[in-house]
Order: C-alpha cells, then structure tokens, then sequence
C-alpha cells in the first residue's frame, strides 16, 4: 500500500501540486489510521493533507481515480462510492426492482464482463437502472454498455475520452431521460404533472444520467488501468494547473480558471511583497544604538543593532499589445500589477495595436481592475489604420508624447510577442526608453523558440532592453512580477 501511495504522491508532483515531504508522511499516518475499504474516507484523509487549494482538487481527483480505481467487480455494490455520488437513496420498491433487473441481467453477461446482451435488452436495462436508481444496476450497465460500444482494443494507444464519447452516443441518456419522465407523467393520469413537480423530477432525472455517466467513465478508467498501468494512464490524462496553463492557448474552461486562480495568486504575492521589504536586508550599522546596548554586557557589542532599510518603490510603466491572442495575456498581467500596486510608487498603463493609448485612467476610478480591463476594449484608442499589429508606429508615437517623463525612478515592461507584421521596428525607442529608466523588461508569451521565427522581431528589440523574459503562465508571471518588485 505504501509503494501506491508513493507512486501517486510522485504523479500528483509530476501534475505540479506543490506536496511536501511532511505532507507525505502526514498522509501516510492518516491512511494507517483509517479503514481503507471505505474508500470516500480514504480519498477524503489524502485530499485534506495533500491538497491546499481548491483550484488544485481536479488534479487531485483525476490522480485518485486512476491510481485508486476500483478493481473489483463491477456488479458488487459500494454503498461507500454512492454516498459520495447521490444525494439521495432509492426507496425500497426502486431497490426491490432493480434488484430483479440485475439478477435477470446476470443471465445475460458473459464470463469476464463480455457483452451477451442485445442491444435492445440493454436499452431496458438502462432504462431501469435510470427508474430504479439502484447502483448495483448502474455498474453492471456501465460494463456492459462498454464491452459494447466502447471498441476498447487491449494495447491501443486511445485516450478515455474517445471511449466514453463512443459509449455515450449510443446510449443517448438524453433520449432515455425523455422517456422515464414521460412515464411519471402518465402515472400522473389526466390531472398531469404541475410546473414544480417536472421540474423537480426533471433535476432528480438528470442527477441519476450524470451519475450512469461517472460510473461508465470508471468502468473505461477502470479497464485502461489494467490494460496500460497507472503510471501511463496518468501520464496520457495528466492536465496542467490553473497557475501552469499557457495563457495563449488556453480554453475557455481554462481560462475561467485562470480568472478564478488570479486574485488569490495578487493576494498572496502582494503578502508576500510587505513581508519581504519589512524584514528584507539589515541596513547600516547604527552605531549609537550599538554602544548603548553594549552597556548591559560591559561595553562590550555583543549585539549590533542596525538601521532599518527603507527601500525604494519602482514606478512602473507598463506598455502592452492588446492585438489578438496576445491580448489575453496583456489582460493578466495588467490585472495582476494592479492589484498588488500598492508595493509600487506608480504604475501607469498604456496600450496598441498600431496605436497607442494612455489607460491609467481607466484603472484609476474602477474598484476592480478586471472592470477596468473590460473598459479598455470599449474606450482605448489603439487602431490607427487596419487594426494589426505595428509596434514601430506604436513606439514612436509613445517616444512623442511620453518619453519625456520616463526618468531614473522608472522600470518599464513591454509586453507582447514582437510579430510586427514585417513593418518598420524603430528599435531607436527602446535604446532611448534603456537609457532614460532604470530597467527596460520585455516579457514575451511565446515560447522562446518560437522568437526571431516569421514576422517576430524579439531580438531588434531585445539588444535594448535589460532582459527579455518568456511568461506564458501565471507561475512565470508571479516569479517575474516578485523579483521586480
């Protein structure tokens, strides 16, 4: 059990949870001191000493359920799997007929879970497991409707997503959530069902599909454990955190994660930003408060004292290209700098296309700077003839009206992939901004291999600047955005 264990500690690491090695062993004392055949208390004692975050409890439940699959047999019930997975028990009569569905299914499977069953008899089946809302019945139907519709072939290199879209299809639930509940309609007689009364029926309907969904997902799960290991299995499925999705390229399920993950990740930094500059670097020897506390000890300095450092807050200029799928990013970042603007002096915005335009406005009179982020779309005037990207003109119109204020005290971050659709670079504001500001910083979304490729012009740009950084996820951003502040 502890070799498991290990294993998928090691797999939940590979995933990017951040577990300790104290987490480790807390986890493994709080298994030895459980009954591991009720298996919602096991999955419960790992997840409350390896989990920290919730946006980090889907990895979490992926990782169990491929390392902690259940292995038995499909039929048996697990009174433990469905607490966890219905609100509600089925009344006696339901038990009572889905026990009676099952036991004249059990006819009809083959040795080894093979299917036997015509498609027409699992039509019923599944119907009945859908009315009765009986598990043991729901498990023999996930297997059998997999040894069916699945094709799974032992060796094939198929993701699970592919088998459960093929079982799924042919079942069609939806069709069989219609019929049930034209049935409970009829029962009804003349006087029908009223508004409430469907729609309650409706939800209670959909909650037993979505739960024959999960158990045909384990029953494919299940089966590619066997087939594959766990360890590959895991390794084919295994999805990024929130904090390591590459903003580009993310969907529009991850990036509702990104947007989730976001103000806890500026809290946390702003934390620990006050926390560093308050016990940062002893300053310099006060030498007056050193003798005085040599006093108690006979004159002599046993214990330095030493003046308390005051750093400097950076201002921050931050010019973003908003063009495309760039813009996500600027969008981000923009968001992240300003909601930890208090560890900074200044912070003014400004963003193109192939125009440029001041928005510091915008997040100077907005409570939330994602509300300020919204009005950029609306009001930033940033298109100056086709609306694509030109960082050349950008820039120098930035250098006309701007550069003027950029001094000593300022670091400036460009923020953009530098595809300047083959028009002139003016890479001359650049050096100008470095020699004018403190740091120059251009921090890039692309992949570093991808820099100088096609219309990327990364390394005009990058000779001038202090450092060119790749950032493609909110961890690479929260490290940049740490060290500059």
């Amino acid at each position: 059990m502890l070799d498991v264990l290990n294993d998928f500690i090691v797999e939940l690491r590979r995933a990017g949870l951040p577990i300790s090695l104290t987490e480790h062993v807390d986890a493994a004392h709080a298994v030895s001191e459980i009954d591991l055949a009720q298996r919602s208390v096991f999955k419960s004692a790992l997840r409350a000493t390896l989990v920290k975050s919730e946006d980090h409890r889907a990895a979490f439940d992926s990782v169990f359920e491929i390392y902690f699959a259940d292995r038995r047999d499909p039929t048996q019930s697990d009174a433990d799997d469905e607490s966890e997975d219905d609100s509600d028990d089925a009344d006696d009569e339901a038990q009572g007929q889905g026990a009676k569905g099952l036991k004249g299914a059990g006819k009809s499977m083959g040795q080894g879970g093979g299917s036997t069953m015509s498609a027409e008899e699992l039509a019923q089946m599944l119907e009945a497991a859908i009315r009765s809302n009986d598990a043991q019945m729901r498990s023999a139907v996930a297997q059998q409707a997999v040894s069916r519709y699945a094709g799974m072939e032992p060796g094939r290199p198929v993701g699970g997503t592919y088998y459960l879209y093929r079982t799924l299809r042919n079942l069609d639930l939806d069709a069989v959530l219609e019929r049930v509940l034209e049935e409970q309609r009829q029962a009804k007689g003349e006087a029908g069902m009223s508004g409430l009364e469907e729609r309650l029926a409706r939800d209670e309907l959909g909650a037993r599909v979505e739960g024959m969904k999960r158990a045909v997902e384990a029953e494919i799960r299940r089966r590619l454990v066997e087939d594959r290991g766990a360890e590959a299995l895991a390794r084919s499925v295994r999805k990024p955190l929130p904090e390591d999705v590459d903003v580009m390229h993310a969907s529009r399920d991850e990036m509702l994660s990104l947007q989730r993950a976001l103000g806890p990740l500026s809290r946390k930094l702003a934390v620990r930003l006050t926390r560093k500059r308050r016990h940062g670097r002893k300053g310099p020897l006060d030498f007056r408060q050193t003798v005085r506390r040599s006093l108690s000890t006979g004159g002599v300095p046993i214990d330095p004292r030493y003046k308390h450092p005051n750093p400097s807050k950076p201002e921050i200029v931050v010019i973003a290209d908003i063009s495309g799928s760039v813009a996500s990013f600027a969008r981000f970042t923009l968001h992240l700098v300003y909601a930890i603007s208090s560890q900074f002096s200044k912070v003014r915005s400004f963003v193109f296309v192939d125009n440029i335009d001041e928005v510091t406005r915008l997040f100077e009179v907005a409570d939330d700077p994602a509300d300020a982020i919204q009005r950029i779309n609306t009001e930033a005037d940033v298109v100056w003839v086709d609306g694509h990207s030109d960082y050349g003109h950008a820039f120098e119109r930035f250098h006309e009206r701007w550069a003027e204020e950029i001094n000593s005290r300022t670091s400036v971050l460009i923020l953009g992939d530098a595809r300047n659709n083959y028009h002139a670079s003016n890479a001359w504001v650049i050096a100008d901004l470095q020699a004018r500001a403190r740091h120059v910083y251009w921090l890039n979304p692309e992949p570093s291999s991808y820099w100088g490729s096609g219309d990327s012009i990364v390394g005009e740009y990058g000779v001038h600047c202090d450092s060119v950084v790749e950032v493609r996820t909110l961890r690479q951003l929260e490290k940049f955005v740490g060290e500059l502040a």
